[in-house]
């Protein structure tokens, strides 16, 4: 008589990685959280990496199903490192969170004993004139991350840290001046990606007995359901309203193409899509030569989106030139919703 053969299928987990630039208190944390609570992924299991890039490539190497990443902030900019690595890398968009940002300086010891001031390269930059004018004679170090800053500064009392009033509390350290930002509207953009072709399936969903629709695709309804608090008591769900959608894409015109440029912007013009942002990077092959990263309002299964695509494409650099046209995926664009009690800032 043969043996039995038992064959166990694993059940299908559903529990959220996401990957943040940690430690514990820093503002990607802060960002993750916000998006997790807004796409009702209340069990997601958040991952800590050392600085941007480990954070990132964490989605692409399978260490995290997704990644929280910064890639834009209202008074330095856009962050180069996630620019590049979009361009380098196999990762897509589907979704972004804009979180304001409150820096704090943050020491165990008094002011008149700071000697260093250490804080990720972003939160010096955003803190410039503060530091000249209060610190000139303080050494400025940078650290992975502004939380990584605070650690760091809980060993001496003569350092300080520019860091969330999170890092604070979790850290153990005295806030001894708050909002010293250089500017008081201060908000930087995160963006939420993960590796080609490899995130759970509609149908995987569905099997699972989850009812959602894919959250990079929820932006194609006007409303869309969130598991999360506040609960009405009717149906223990909350509606947010959100905004249309969004598509980010990476191209390359050739520097040396007369009205290259006016063109590719010509093909959203005259289908009237509307551009949220657009910026060249320097392409690192030679000085002059710069890719063009575009934000702009629509889905890529729209037909109007399709078409402009299709147009941009023929205007793209050479054959020769690798990712001539680099689509990064079409997700809800942020918008705060005051009703639903949740905001940018916690």
């Amino acid at each position: 008589m043969p043996s039995k053969i038992i064959i166990t299928i694993p059940p299908i987990n559903l529990q959220m990685i996401i990957g943040v630039m940690g430690p514990e208190g820093s503002y990607s944390e802060r960002a993750a959280k916000l998006w997790a609570l807004k796409n009702g992924m209340k069990a997601a299991e958040f991952r800590y990496f050392a600085d941007i890039e480990d954070a990132f490539l964490a989605a692409i190497k399978g260490k995290a199903d997704i990644s929280v990443i910064p890639v834009e902030n209202s008074i330095e900019g856009s962050v180069g490192v996630t620019l590049d690595l979009l361009l380098e890398n196999g990762a897509v968009i589907v979704g972004e969170i804009v979180v304001k940002i409150e820096h704090c300086l943050l020491s165990k010891g008094e002011p008149e004993k700071i000697k260093v001031i250490l804080s990720h390269p972003q939160g010096l930059a955003q803190c410039r004139h503060f530091l000249k004018r209060h610190f000139p004679e303080a050494e400025l170090r940078s650290t992975g991350s502004t939380s990584h800053a605070a650690r760091l500064a809980g060993e001496f009392e003569e350092m300080a840290a520019i860091a969330s009033p999170e890092a604070a509390e979790r850290y153990g350290l005295k806030i001894l001046l708050s909002n010293i930002q250089d500017r008081k509207e201060n908000h930087t953009r995160f963006i939420v990606i993960r590796a080609e072709e490899k995130f759970p399936s509609e149908k995987t969903l569905k099997a699972a007995g989850d009812k959602r629709a894919p959250y990079s695709e929820s932006c194609r309804n006007a409303e869309y359901e969130l598991y999360s608090i506040p609960e009405t008591p009717e149906t223990g769900k909350e509606k947010v309203s959100l905004s249309t959608c969004k598509t980010s894409l990476i191209v390359y015109l050739e520097k040396d193409r007369p009205g290259a440029l006016y063109e590719l912007l010509g093909a959203f013009a005259k289908r009237g899509i509307n551009l949220t942002k657009i910026e060249s990077r320097p392409s690192k092959k030679e000085l002059g030569d710069y890719y063009f990263y575009i934000d702009f309002e629509g889905h890529t299964s729209d037909a109007l989106i399709k078409d402009a695509l299709e147009d941009i494409k023929s205007k793209a650099g050479t054959k020769s030139k690798a990712n001539t046209l680099k689509v990064l995926g079409s997700y809800p664009a942020f918008k705060t919703s005051v009703s639903s009690g949740l905001h940018t800032g916690t």
